[in-house]
């Protein structure tokens, strides 16, 4: 049963996860220069989560996800997709798994030909996309508890470094309306920002 659930959990993943066009998008954001990245994601009445963005796993993945953050492109997007005991799932503009911002990126992760070495453990960020390989753009997702099933086929880029206390809190208050892990539109959790922080 446990791994019927898994491998339902991973087509749905990879079947509702966002499509932006196919054009890369524009990255000039982070560098690689040893400057290392946090991502403090406050959710309405929830609280704020700190991530520790890993630029040299995913390097590409860090880039996009910084200028997005930066530009203010999350403000008031939410998480349309939580599965407690597997996922919460985030940054749709659209609000249901189809959207995504104007550009994709290269999947950096080993099935894609990418030496990514993070695992799906719990607390880590990782990016959702679609059967296409090299289809991510906005949408992103924390992993509730380890789901390393996952690990070699989609983007992980960073940690969460406090702030488990609020993710918990947001998969137990969740109230899917199916399998899938839906929310229901009035209900998803609001992502009021992101704010990136940098640590020399």
């Amino acid at each position: 049963m446990k791994k019927k659930l898994l491998i339902l959990a991973l087509a749905a993943l990879l079947c509702l996860s966002g499509c932006g066009k196919k054009a890369p998008a524009e990255q000039s954001a982070a560098s690689d220069d040893g400057t290392v990245y946090y991502a403090e994601i406050s959710i309405r009445d929830y609280g704020t989560v700190t991530v520790k963005l890993d630029h040299a796993a995913a390097p590409k993945t860090v880039d996009n996800f910084v200028s997005l953050a930066q530009s203010g492109f999350y403000d008031g997007l939410t998480f349309h997709r939580i599965m407690a005991g597997f996922m919460m799932q985030g940054g749709d503009p659209n609000g249901n798994g189809t959207g995504g911002s104007d550009g994709t990126i290269p999947g950096e992760f080993s099935s894609n030909g990418w030496d990514n070495p993070l695992s799906h453990t719990r607390g880590t960020i990782s990016m959702a996309r679609s059967n296409d390989p090299d289809s991510a753009s906005s949408q992103f997702f924390i992993v509730h508890q380890d789901s390393t099933f996952l690990d070699g086929q989609y983007a992980a880029f960073g940690a969460v470094t406090d702030g488990m206390d609020v993710v918990d809190a947001v998969c137990a208050a969740a109230k899917p309306i199916d399998d899938n892990g839906t929310i229901p539109a009035a209900e998803q959790p609001v992502i009021e920002s992101i704010t990136i922080t940098t640590e020399e």
